[in-house]
């Protein structure tokens, strides 16, 4: 999308009430993550300063999959975060951070869009694992009203189950 739809964070966002479980609902295609995933889920908490990112999800095979990151304020809002999941000492590259910026938010902190400001990368966030029509397309009507094509979107399986820190370390076994 052009330039003319720009993409603007919300003007307040407060932290410790966004921070803990959300549930992907949708989001656009990936290149790091399966189309196929399923319970798709990001964790969000302090630590060290910064936010720890957990996302988890089951890859298109059924197995367990984590990428854990972190985010650190980042633009003129408090919504404008930015993201890496560079291990820990390769995190001082330049250029390995990625753009986490909060669209849209509901007043009690149940629903989310989360953006990119290059139109790239879009997400909708819930704390449970299924939404109600309308609270959908409200969200996704926000998307396309700042630029974001919605052709592509990806809505993931999302069947209440999450990936445990035990089905991860069983299949770390395997």
């Amino acid at each position: 999308m052009s330039d003319s739809n720009p993409v603007t964070a919300i003007d307040d966002l407060d932290l410790d009430r966004y921070l803990g479980l959300w549930y992907e609902i949708a989001r656009l295609p990936l290149r790091y993550e399966d189309a196929e995933a399923s319970n798709v889920t990001a964790q969000y908490s302090l630590d060290d300063g910064s936010i720890r990112v957990d996302n988890r999800c089951l890859d298109a095979d059924g197995e367990p999959t984590q990428a854990v990151g972190r985010a650190t304020p980042a633009g003129d809002s408090p919504a404008q975060l930015e993201v890496t999941f560079l291990p820990e000492g390769l995190r001082w590259i330049p250029f390995t951070k990625g753009d986490y910026w909060v669209l849209k938010l509901d007043a009690d902190y149940q629903h989310a869009l989360v953006g990119t400001p290059d139109h790239k990368n879009l997400w909708l966030l819930a704390r449970t694992p299924h939404v109600d029509a309308a609270v959908e397309q409200e969200f996704l009507t926000e998307a396309a009203r700042q630029g974001f094509d919605l052709t592509d979107l990806i809505r993931p399986v999302q069947d209440g189950g999450r990936v445990t820190d035990e089905a991860l370390a069983s299949s770390a076994e395997s």
